[in-house]
């Protein structure tokens, strides 16, 4: 085991850090490897990475000013808004170099997350430590293994030990998730590319039809490249899915057991099981295929193989668009 964790610790050295963060493994053939392309998102091919011109950053709402470099530093992310938390541990604030990226960068000091990762605001730190012992046995991966996101959290998973996990799980776990995903019901939205593993609006495009898919991209996009934990998202999802997924997650037809069962009524946790309500779409749709493709095969996953073993990629639309549309 240690002799794969330092060959993928060399591994990520030798790519760079902006080929890591722009969302991507490079010299991978572009062709998704799942049914659900939105979800597993793949960089647009072509696109340039944009350059920092060296100038101090402001957002609303903060008085403090930050100087982003090319490629960008994984261990020193920005906290526009520390009075909105407890002080972060040095693992979530800075990591430890190398291979254990600051757990801010990705997931920002809040834990609000973003479509390409996860949200870990208010998740039991059961469940959390858990996730953590599952990457280190290997029990995790990714169904997209050319998503760099998922790639990344491969490596920290692996590398991390089980205090430092412990430290970003007390603190993400006292943490409470805030509304973040605006879930808006549509036939077309505007045409969009990939960057960063994440949808965002194509300079000069026009709108395209949604088709059964979700396309979940920032609010703002300006603010959330620089990482902006006050800036969330908007969720385009099918007209219907909201009712159609309710009616998946309540049991109905007996496709799939009621998540209320393990995750409580409102579908915000119950006990070591986590929340889904007002979560990534983005998120729990990988997390679903990851399931029924047999990539999560930690301690708890065979309490949701009968819950993925008959659903389709339309039925895990439903259901991630109504998870997200639920107040968290």
């Amino acid at each position: 085991m240690t002799s794969n964790i330092n060959r993928l610790v060399l591994m990520l050295v030798s790519f760079g850090c902006a080929s890591l963060l722009y969302g991507q493994v490079p010299a991978a053939p572009l062709i998704a490897q799942t049914p659900l392309p939105w979800a597993f998102a793949l960089n647009t091919p072509g696109l340039n990475i944009p350059i920092d011109d060296g100038q101090p950053k402001h957002v609303p709402n903060s008085t403090l000013a930050f100087v982003f470099t090319t490629p960008r530093n994984l261990y020193n992310p920005p906290d526009w808004h520390p009075a909105d938390h407890p002080a972060m541990p040095p693992i979530v604030a800075s990591g430890r170099n190398p291979g254990v990226f600051a757990c801010a960068y990705c997931h920002l000091p809040n834990a609000q997350g973003r479509p390409e990762n996860a949200s870990l605001a208010g998740l039991p730190a059961d469940y959390i430590m858990q996730q953590m012992r599952d990457y280190r046995a290997g029990l995790r991966k990714s169904s997209e293994p050319q998503m760099g996101p998922p790639a990344n959290m491969l490596i920290v998973g692996m590398t991390a030990t089980e205090a430092e996990a412990a430290e970003a799980a007390t603190y993400f776990s006292s943490l409470t998730l805030q509304p973040w995903i605006r879930v808006i019901e549509t036939d077309t939205v505007p045409e969009t590319v990939i960057s960063g593993s994440m949808f965002i609006e194509k300079e000069g495009g026009s709108m395209e039809a949604l088709g059964n898919r979700i396309v979940e991209m920032p609010e703002d996009l300006e603010l959330t490249e620089l990482r902006d934990s006050h800036s969330g998202f908007i969720a385009y999802v099918p007209v219907g899915s909201i009712e159609r997924g309710k009616a998946l997650a309540a049991g109905t037809g007996d496709l799939t057991p009621p998540c209320a069962f393990c995750h409580g009524d409102t579908l915000q946790g119950l006990g070591p099981i986590p929340a889904l309500a007002g979560r990534s779409p983005s998120y729990i749709a990988r997390q679903l295929w990851d399931l029924k493709m047999g990539n999560r095969k930690g301690l708890w996953s065979p309490l949701m193989a009968a819950v993925v073993a008959n659903l389709t990629p339309d039925n895990i639309v439903d259901i991630a668009a109504y998870t997200a549309s639920l107040e968290p």
